[in-house]
C-alpha cells in the first residue's frame, strides 16, 4: 500500500503548512549555528529525519514540535510565524473543505503557492539574513543592540529601501515613533 494522503495536497505533495514549519525549523537551526546531525542527536533523530522534516516530506507531530521548540530555544508559536494566507488556507482541515462537491471551495490550493508580499525578495533563508542574525546576537551590549535594532527598523520604512511607511512593532502594531522618525529622514 502508498503512503497516507492525509494532510497532503490533493497530486500527493507535501503540505505546504508542513513545508512551511520545516522551513522555520530549518532557519532556526541554523540561526543557532546547528547541523542537521547535532539537532538529530539532541532529539534522538537520524539527520535524515531532521532533513525530511525540514523539507516538510514528513510531519511534525505535536509532541516532537514541543521537543523542537525546547532544543532550538524558541515558542511553539515560532514556527508558525510569517505564513502567508495561502499556506494557511491549504491546511489539512481547508483541503478536506474545499474537496466536497466541486474541489474549488475556499481552501482549494493550485498548483502553487503565491509569494508572501511581505517577503518580496524571498530573503527569509538567505546567508546574508542569517549571517546579520548572528552578528547581532553576538552584540553583548543591550543598549547598542537596540539602537541598531531602531536603526533597522527605521531604514525599512525609507522610500526604495524598504517597506514603504510601516514599521512593526513588538505587538504587530505599527509604531508611530519610527514613522516620525523616518519621516524626519
Amino acid at each position: 500500500m502508498g503512503r497516507s494522503a492525509r494532510g497532503r495536497l490533493p497530486d500527493g505533495a507535501p503540505n505546504p503548512v508542513d513545508v512551511h514549519v520545516g522551513s522555520r525549523v530549518r532557519l532556526r537551526r541554523m540561526l543557532l549555528g546547528l547541523s542537521q546531525e547535532r539537532l538529530g542527536d539532541a532529539l534522538g533523530l537520524t539527520f535524515q529525519q531532521v532533513q525530511k522534516y525540514e523539507r516538510g516530506i514528513n510531519r511534525i507531530g505535536a509532541s516532537r514540535l514541543w521537543d523542537l521548540s525546547r532544543v532550538l530555544g524558541a515558542p511553539v508559536g515560532y514556527f508558525f510565524e510569517n505564513m502567508n494566507e495561502a499556506v494557511a488556507r491549504s491546511s489539512p482541515r481547508q483541503l478536506v473543505d474545499s474537496t466536497a462537491g466541486d474541489g474549488e471551495g475556499p481552501g482549494f490550493v493550485r498548483d502553487t503557492i503565491p509569494p508572501d508580499p511581505a517577503d518580496p525578495q524571498g530573503d527569509i533563508g538567505h546567508r546574508e539574513v542569517l549571517e546579520l542574525v548572528r552578528a547581532y546576537n553576538r552584540i553583548t551590549d543591550p543598549v547598542v543592540r537596540r539602537r541598531i535594532y531602531d536603526l533597522t527598523r527605521t531604514l525599512a520604512v525609507i522610500p526604495g529601501l524598504g517597506l514603504p511607511g510601516r514599521v512593526p512593532s513588538g505587538d504587530d502594531t505599527w509604531s508611530e515613533e519610527v514613522r516620525d522618525d523616518a519621516e524626519q529622514v
